[in-house]
């Protein structure tokens, strides 16, 4: 963080002093910029969860997009395809209600987030399967025939 000018009692900054005023600003940008504020302000205020992380692997047949997202169900999901944009979004709620002897204590819990890909025009878009295993979230995109390896051949001189 910036450091602060010390101002005597009268309000008049020392002529000689050897400590370097920065604009209100400048220490405005310092806090925000400095541990632990970082981590806090990119994260994402509105989906109320972080984004999941994100493998994607290609095969010569297949191209796969991998999510980690635990704790979900498989009816948590909505997966749509709309114009060669793959879209992945959930909206989890939970309400949880612990009553004793009295008093009642309730908690309410939301969640969600939305991740899109642009898929490369070498998807057969009428193939793509989803499943969710252990937290893993796998949508599988099949490429198109014309798309796929073909193996190495000899061609004969005739």
């Amino acid at each position: 963080m910036s450091t602060l000018m010390n101002v005597p009692k009268d309000g008049q900054a020392s002529k000689n002093s050897n400590v370097s005023h920065r604009g209100w600003s400048n220490w405005i940008d310092d806090l925000f910029n400095t541990d632990p504020f970082p981590s806090v302000f990119t994260t994402n205020f509105n989906t109320g969860m972080s984004l999941p992380k994100v493998n994607i692997k290609e095969t010569k047949d297949d191209y796969f997009v991998e999510m980690a997202v635990p704790g979900m169900k498989k009816d948590d999901f909505n997966i749509d395809l709309d114009n060669k944009v793959l879209s992945i979004s959930t909206e989890h709620k939970e309400e949880t209600e612990n009553t004793q002897e009295n008093y009642t204590r309730r908690e309410f819990g939301y969640s969600s987030f939305k991740r899109t890909f642009t898929l490369p025009e070498s998807v057969d878009d009428n193939k793509i399967k989803a499943t969710y295993t252990d937290g893993i979230l796998t949508i599988q995109l099949p490429k198109r025939e014309e798309a796929k390896e073909k193996p190495a051949r000899t061609i004969k001189i005739s």
